[in-house]
């Protein structure tokens, strides 16, 4: 398992990982039509595109034949402070291949590069990734609702490891 800095040139392999993960990952979380949304919301074309350009390193997981299985995206998140963990997604039948041990450590690698403390993320409060985050040494600091539109909330951890 290798991982790369993505570009821009790999949106289109970004969105087919998220269309691949999302619905097995939030399946009983999100209703259909909230998980569309949010899909179009966070993955179409122009907000990656945006992503990339407010400053997000995306990491890309590959095989040994250099085929995409999973990706991350990260963010300075208080100047000089924090880094922000956005996204760590798997492919399905890819996961406990070790593809999101190396995505994450690329991420934290990248947040002690630029002299964070601690790197942040947000998980929905009752995703069973929030254990996953435990085992990796995250806490939780905070409980945020999240307007995010269409009448949808992100109702989430906010999760914190010193790094």
């Amino acid at each position: 398992m290798q991982v790369r800095i993505a570009s821009k040139d790999d949106i289109a392999v970004i969105r087919h990982i998220a269309h691949e993960t999302w619905p097995v990952a939030y399946r009983g979380l999100l209703s259909e039509p909230q998980l569309a949304y949010m899909l179009e919301l966070i993955y179409s074309p122009g907000a990656l595109d945006k992503q990339f350009n407010e400053g997000h390193i995306f990491f890309i997981a590959e095989t040994d034949e250099e085929v995409a299985v999973g990706f991350a995206g990260c963010s300075e998140y208080e100047p000089g402070i924090n880094w922000k963990l956005h996204k760590l997604y798997v492919l399905p039948h890819i996961q406990k291949s070790g593809a999101g041990k190396a995505l994450m450590q690329a991420v934290i690698q990248t947040a002690k590069e630029h002299h964070a403390a601690a790197l942040l993320l947000n998980v929905k409060r009752d995703n069973p990734a929030y254990h996953y985050y435990l085992e990796k040494g995250f806490r939780v600091v905070d409980t945020v609702d999240i307007p995010i539109g269409e009448g949808y909330f992100m109702r989430d951890y906010v999760m914190m490891k010193e790094i």
